[in-house]
């Protein structure tokens, strides 16, 4: 890299982002560590939510490895490279753990696939795990799909676009001087770093979940935020893309997206929980609406994410187009 600043943002980015990937990690070779020495990995050493955190880390610092080559090489579409090829290490090193890996429960001597464990994980905090009788989770999963996993891909992509799509457009700056995204950056910047925030939350506490249908109060406020963030990520990152296009396309389209993608993780619990919903409480306003599943509530959270993505596109699109 010929240009001094390009040069230090780079050093910062990819140190930064291997601080932030240390834990994932070491969660991923521990779980190696473990394969090798006993053949499987037991519970109670089980690192939580190895997938999808270790292969995202993975993603992300291959990904942002990569700037350096693909501002060289790939001038003109060097984001497009640079996502397109973390992709497929998420998806490799993803499908390489839940192939391979296995769990077993030192009590019962019983042991499951990494991708099977993971969906357990999905109800309960990893530390309720031993202690839950699983009846109400039991009937809600019934048979097993690897279908549950879509929401957690889903999540993952969305996280890998739109951190790369920050650091890959703060290096074009500072590369060519053009500042028209620097505003979409910089609140895809907070959005990412909150929704990224609110998944290691997730990780930790599953938000709270206890194995019942009906939530807590508490669970209910996070879980909506986390759904209204992720949809918010995937609004900004199209509206950082669309600053100069017509309203149809800088507003609206950001807008519709992150509503869709909201409701398409919505449709993704569905799946998990085989056609059921987490409830927020009693009531019509919690009930889900007969043939859509869907709550009211669940409605305006869908909404809200498109309402919050509309005003800021709005705010970050060229005023003069």
């Amino acid at each position: 890299m010929e240009n001094k600043t390009l040069r230090n943002y780079y050093l910062f980015s990819i140190l930064g982002v291997f601080l932030a990937s240390c834990y994932p990690i070491y969660m991923g070779l521990s779980v190696i560590a473990d394969m090798i020495r006993y053949g499987t990995v037991y519970a109670e050493n089980y690192p939580k939510y190895i997938i999808p955190y270790t292969p995202i880390a993975l993603s992300l610092l291959f990904g942002v490895a990569l700037i350096p080559i693909t501002t060289k090489h790939f001038k003109k579409y060097p984001l497009l490279f640079g996502t397109a090829s973390s992709t497929v290490v998420f998806f490799a090193v993803e499908f390489l753990l839940e192939r391979t890996v296995t769990v077993t429960r030192t009590v019962t001597g019983i042991f499951s696939t990494l991708e099977d464990w993971q969906m357990y994980m999905c109800y309960v905090p990893p530390n309720s795990f031993e202690e839950r009788t699983w009846t109400e989770v039991d009937i809600l999963m019934g048979e097993y799909s690897p279908a549950f996993k879509f929401h957690f891909y889903l999540i993952s992509v969305v996280l890998i676009i739109s951190i790369l799509n920050c650091f890959y457009g703060f290096a074009k700056m500072i590369h060519t001087g053009g500042e028209s995204r620097r505003k979409s950056l910089v609140i895809q910047s907070i959005a990412s770093g909150a929704f990224l925030g609110m998944c290691i939350w997730a990780c930790f506490t599953a938000f709270y979940r206890n194995g019942d249908i009906k939530v807590s109060a508490l669970s209910a406020v996070l879980m909506s935020v986390f759904f209204v963030l992720f949809g918010v990520s995937l609004g900004i990152y199209i509206a950082s893309f669309t600053l100069n296009k017509k309203p149809l396309l800088s507003i609206w389209l950001p807008s519709v997206s992150a509503a869709v993608f909201t409701l398409v993780m919505y449709i993704g619990e569905m799946i998990l929980l085989s056609g059921h919903l987490y409830r927020f409480g009693n009531g019509f306003f919690f009930e889900g609406i007969p043939g859509i599943v869907l709550a009211p509530v669940d409605i305006i959270v869908i909404l809200a994410s498109g309402v919050i993505a509309t005003i800021i596109a709005n705010f970050v699109r060229n005023k003069n187009t």
